[in-house]
């Protein structure tokens, strides 16, 4: 599994992959992320080569003996320097695929799709919900008669 979010948008991007590699991740967060993103990770060494791109990486060391969660550089007193983001995004993915009781990896795609769409989906326009289920607006509505 791949995942993204965007710190401002709050967007989240994710994909099932077949391999979790350097160049898989790579490829993926040059293919979803701004040229000029700062990237926030673990200490994973895939991602080591991240800079390369043009992103900033910024990274917390969650291992052991002296785990790290967030992280404040700059000095303002806010730990902007985390992936806690992503972490609760994987939660809020395992909670909802946990009501199935098990998921094939055929369709594993499908549900991590839908759960990426509602997840982005802020609002919930009229127009939107008819697209959804179908329906038809009267006919006083088609061509203002």
């Amino acid at each position: 599994m791949f995942g993204l979010v965007g710190r401002e948008s709050g967007a989240v991007r994710l994909a099932v992959t077949q391999h979790s590699d350097r160049a898989t991740l790579d490829l993926l967060v040059q293919r979803h992320s701004r040229a000029d993103a700062t990237v926030n990770t673990d200490e994973w060494t895939a991602y080591d080569q991240l800079p390369a791109s043009g992103r900033t990486h910024v990274s917390v060391k969650h291992g052991r003996p002296s785990p790290e969660y967030a992280r404040d550089d700059d000095g303002d007193g806010v730990r902007e320097v985390h992936c806690n983001t992503m972490e609760g995004i994987w939660t809020g993915l395992r909670n909802r695929l946990r009501t199935f009781r098990g998921v094939s990896k055929k369709y594993l795609g499908g549900y991590v799709a839908m759960f990426q769409g509602s997840h982005n989906l802020k609002i919930a326009t009229d127009a939107f919900l008819r697209i959804l289920l179908i329906v038809v607006p009267p006919a006083s509505t088609i061509g203002g008669t």
